[in-house]
């Protein structure tokens, strides 16, 4: 019992914290990180880590070192894409499965790419175990470009330096709408295509 209620607390404390002083208000984002439950998501080696404000390591495998964003950096960016019930949704990047279970609770359907096998099945087990059935984990490069099908929301690691949102105004339009949201600095993706460089 006690083992539950200091989880409980420092949930509290990492939304209290860390989350909303990011400026994540969204009443629904913060109501589901008490649904989805993180600790569940990390491994077991750094359960303990599960509600700090750090990048969490999920292992090195053949794509590199993998690595679960930041809580308060989840959170944003789950408040940023504001997606809808109808709406299905494409991430590049699994890991083990948590930002596409918060993002399986606000969207219809959720296809989650990893170039990683043994991520791809570490994260199919945690859907599972969390009873999430509105994700479609493929194993994949999505760097390289996935599948032809249309989805509403991308989401993915990128090398960049702002956070930026793409909208488009309707299925098939042209118009794309640009926002940058906030400053950050994430990993590129595996196989990712990087500038040119000035060497001197």
């Amino acid at each position: 019992m006690h083992a539950t209620l200091d989880i409980d607390q420092a949930r509290f404390n990492m939304i209290e914290q860390q989350i909303r002083p990011w400026d994540v208000l969204d009443q629904n984002v913060l109501d589901l990180l008490e649904v989805v439950r993180r600790e569940d998501f990390v491994p077991s080696a750094h359960r303990l880590l599960a509600f700090t404000d750090m990048e969490i390591p999920l292992g090195t495998h053949g794509a590199g070192s993998a690595l679960m964003w930041t809580p308060k950096l989840e959170a944003r960016v789950l408040q940023e894409l504001q997606a809808r019930s109808h709406e299905r949704a494409l991430e590049i990047g699994t890991g083990s499965g948590y930002f596409s279970a918060l993002l399986a609770h606000r969207a219809h359907a959720v296809t989650t790419v990893e170039i990683d096998a043994q991520l791809k099945s570490l994260a199919e087990r945690n859907l599972a175990s969390a009873g999430i059935s509105n994700v479609r984990v493929q194993q994949g490069d999505g760097a390289r470009g996935f599948g032809k099908e249309f989805y509403d929301l991308v989401v993915g690691d990128a090398p960049v330096m702002t956070a930026r949102l793409f909208t488009r105004a309707a299925h098939g339009a042209q118009d794309v709408g640009v926002e940058d949201l906030f400053e950050t600095v994430l990993p590129p993706l595996h196989n990712a295509p990087q500038p040119a460089r000035f060497h001197f």
